[in-house]
């Protein structure tokens, strides 16, 4: 694997240097392999000052295992998604692995990152995901003549009860999915070991992540490429090495519309395993 060749001599040279080694030691050392993973999306300047202020502003990044947190850092350049920023794109997130002793960084996409990953495949119109609340008009009805009817209740929406994400194609195909809260909640205890942390998305941004998980599901129905398949393998992945296909970079995103959130979410989180 050439990339993972340079990569290794690169760090090994860092390591080597006799100068204390921090993670701001590596990434500067990657540079160039980051300038060539990145799509035109992001510039490589940009990039490596949102991946050093992510380090700042979540101490725990500084004290993980190097190799993990490159990985995770070249997952989120290959995509093109923003690490550790307000927008809520993608994460790097920094856990205590007590097996071994050491703490990893898990790569996540953000429910934003997913909705920027779909549209760049080309093939999508629409996607967007909604939470709806208990004193929200909702009717939704699968099968051959499925229909799905929201109006949000103009105040004092109540408790939040379930989530639903959808997709149309430009062709005119479409598809929905709902979950309630509750099963949102039980696959989220399943499947995430930092469902708990109180650093945790989501504990910090429950409907996000709720968004997030509903749109996985739906998308898997969609008629998207290759790409977007691969990329969406890549969330919640720890990785201890480099491999060549983190240097492949994925296509541009097309001019789209999409909605604007505004995500206040704390990108910092230690999980237990």
């Amino acid at each position: 694997m050439a990339n993972e060749g340079i990569i290794k001599k690169q760090t090994s040279t860092v390591a080597k240097s006799g100068q204390p080694k921090t993670l701001n030691d590596y990434i500067r050392s990657m540079e160039g392999e980051i300038a060539k993973a990145l799509p035109s999306v992001i510039t490589p300047e940009r990039f490596t000052r949102m991946t050093l202020t992510a380090i700042r502003t979540t101490p725990q990044l500084a004290q993980c295992e190097p190799m993990s947190f490159l990985a995770a850092m070249m997952s989120a350049a290959q995509l093109g998604l923003e690490p550790n920023t307000p927008l809520g794109q993608a994460y790097l997130i920094p856990f205590k692995n007590t097996k071994k002793g050491i703490t990893e960084v898990q790569f996540q996409i953000g429910y934003k990152g997913l909705i920027d990953l779909a549209y760049r495949s080309g093939d999508v119109e629409i996607v967007q995901a909604q939470c709806v609340y208990e004193n929200d008009t909702f009717e939704c009805e699968y099968g051959l003549d499925p229909k799905l009817r929201h109006i949000p209740a103009a105040e004092n929406r109540g408790e939040l009860t379930k989530v639903y994400a959808m997709f149309r194609t430009k062709n005119g195909g479409y598809g929905f999915e709902v979950m309630s809260a509750q099963d949102i909640r039980a696959h989220a205890q399943k499947y995430s070991k930092a469902y708990k942390s109180g650093f945790s998305p989501w504990s910090t941004n429950f409907e996000e992540m709720a968004k997030k998980t509903v749109l996985k599901k739906v998308l898997k129905y969609a008629p998207l490429k290759s790409d977007f398949v691969k990329a969406a393998a890549a969330d919640s992945t720890v990785k201890h090495e480099l491999s060549d296909d983190m240097f492949e970079v994925q296509p541009d995103a097309p001019e789209f519309a999409a909605e604007v959130v505004d995500v206040d979410v704390q990108t910092g989180e230690v999980q237990e395993l």
